[in-house]
């Protein structure tokens, strides 16, 4: 996406309700300041240059706040206004490349700490700590993404500032986190259809291929495959090759996985991990089901337990009827 079209999109969330609101107006004996506008100095004229330096210097004003007393402010803007800045910035990290946009989530997160060392009574790191792990963790979050998450989460594992009672947690989230990475070659496994035979992921052939966690009966699964068999084009993109659904099961009650799967399309590719290799998190990290992962012709990831629209949204843009 083009700067103008970056600092547009910055301006309008700036426009937008906050996820959390509270009600009622904050207790305060003196406005909140807004939460501080980024001006890019003119020497800055080249167009990835002037990027650079709207992402690398987001935090900066509101981070150089005095701060506020009470509750409802942190540094001197309302905490539901800072949540808002915190999604805006995400949503920016996700129109640069990863590597780019993981680094400047690694910056932000020694400024986070940076300042939690100058004021530990301001509660920024805490707050910081909360939004970011709702936004790009939680499972029911629309705009999760654990690579994002990893350099987050690498620092909360480690800071002193973490607390000792949940750094195991973050530990274990790190660990998670860094499976399948986007870009990797997804892990190949083994699964067996309802006539007992065996495929493996990488025996696929396919231009694309989702891989598919799913659960008999489970109401977000049939939204996905409700979804998916509705996209225009689909049933010729898997007849040509083109595209290729890996529904698997994962967990233990095969009688009830037998039972339901001949209300799968009969033009995917079904079937339950044997080995439990899957659900005992050493190649992927199924937080909760339904799970997706995208993976391209040579079974590198492109989309990791990704929000439905985002699937749909590359199929639409890749794929032609």
């Amino acid at each position: 996406m083009k700067l103008p079209a970056l600092i547009s999109l910055l301006a309008l969330c700036a426009l937008l309700p906050a996820c959390r609101g509270r009600s009622g107006a904050p207790a305060a004996e003196q406005p909140l300041r807004a939460f501080p506008r980024l001006e890019i100095p003119a020497v800055y004229v080249d167009q990835r240059d002037r990027q650079e330096y709207l992402l690398d210097h987001f935090w900066d004003a509101f981070f150089a706040g005095d701060g506020r007393s009470d509750e409802t402010a942190v540094l001197g803007v309302a905490e539901e206004e800072v949540e808002k800045q915190v999604a805006t910035y995400i949503q920016l990290l996700e129109m640069i490349p990863l590597p780019e946009a993981q680094r400047k989530m690694k910056h932000f997160f020694s400024q986070v700490e940076t300042r939690h060392a100058a004021d530990t009574s301001r509660h920024v790191y805490l707050l910081m700590e909360q939004i970011v792990v709702r936004y790009l963790y939680d499972p029911n979050s629309p705009v999760r993404n654990e690579d994002l998450y990893l350099p987050y989460v690498e620092g909360l594992a480690t800071s002193p500032y973490t607390r000792e009672e949940v750094r195991p947690g973050y530990e274990y989230e790190r660990r998670m986190c860094s499976l399948a990475p986007v870009g990797s070659v997804a892990p190949d496994f083994r699964f067996t259809d309802a006539r007992g035979r065996t495929r493996n992921l990488h025996g696929v052939r396919a231009g694309a291929t989702l891989l598919f966690f799913s659960n008999p009966g489970c109401y977000a699964c049939l939204e996905i495959i409700d979804t998916l068999k509705g996209l225009p084009g689909m049933d010729e993109w898997i007849r040509r090759g083109d595209f290729a659904v890996v529904n698997v099961y994962i967990d233990e009650d095969l009688d009830a996985w037998r039972a339901y799967e001949p209300n799968y399309p009969r033009n995917w590719l079904c079937g339950y991990d044997p080995d439990g290799i899957v659900r005992a998190d050493r190649l992927y990290n199924v937080r909760a089901i339904p799970s997706l992962y995208l993976l391209d012709r040579d079974k590198r990831v492109l989309l990791k337990d990704a929000p439905t629209e985002r699937v749909v949204s590359w199929i639409q843009e890749n794929l032609k009827p």
